[in-house]
């Protein structure tokens, strides 16, 4: 089992940054791909960022793509969101997951964090 804690999120204006935390325990993430999910008021969640077990591949939602850069310590059982130039349309609910897959064009999680609140104003 996995418990996944989310932290970093908060309010900030258009154009700021915000780095999102999320801490790993129970057992070690280091062959897991790990990722970042949100969901804004009404609609899905949906797919933002992954990273595989060793860090050498990344996937990104095509309207984070060079805003947003996702990265993992396996020594500290983190990965982090580096969230950059942020838009009013990134506000959401941010989720933590763990042990992603993806079938048919959809990624999903097995373990899920609780999530952090990022709100942009514009």
């Amino acid at each position: 089992q996995v418990q996944l804690v989310e932290s970093g999120g908060g309010l900030v204006q258009a154009g700021d940054s915000l780095r999102l935390s999320c801490a790993a325990s129970g057992r070690t993430t280091s062959t897991y791909i790990m990722g970042w999910f949100r969901q804004a008021p009404g609609r899905e969640r949906e797919f933002v960022a992954a990273i595989t077990g060793n860090g050498n591949a990344t996937y990104r939602k095509d309207s984070v793509r060079g805003r947003f850069t996702i990265s993992r310590d396996n020594a500290k059982n983190t990965v982090d969101l580096q969230m950059n130039s942020l838009r009013p349309e990134d506000t959401a609910l941010y989720y933590c997951a763990a042990d992603l897959s993806l079938r048919l064009g959809r990624w999903s999680g097995r373990y899920w964090g609780q999530g952090t609140q990022v709100t942009v104003s514009s």
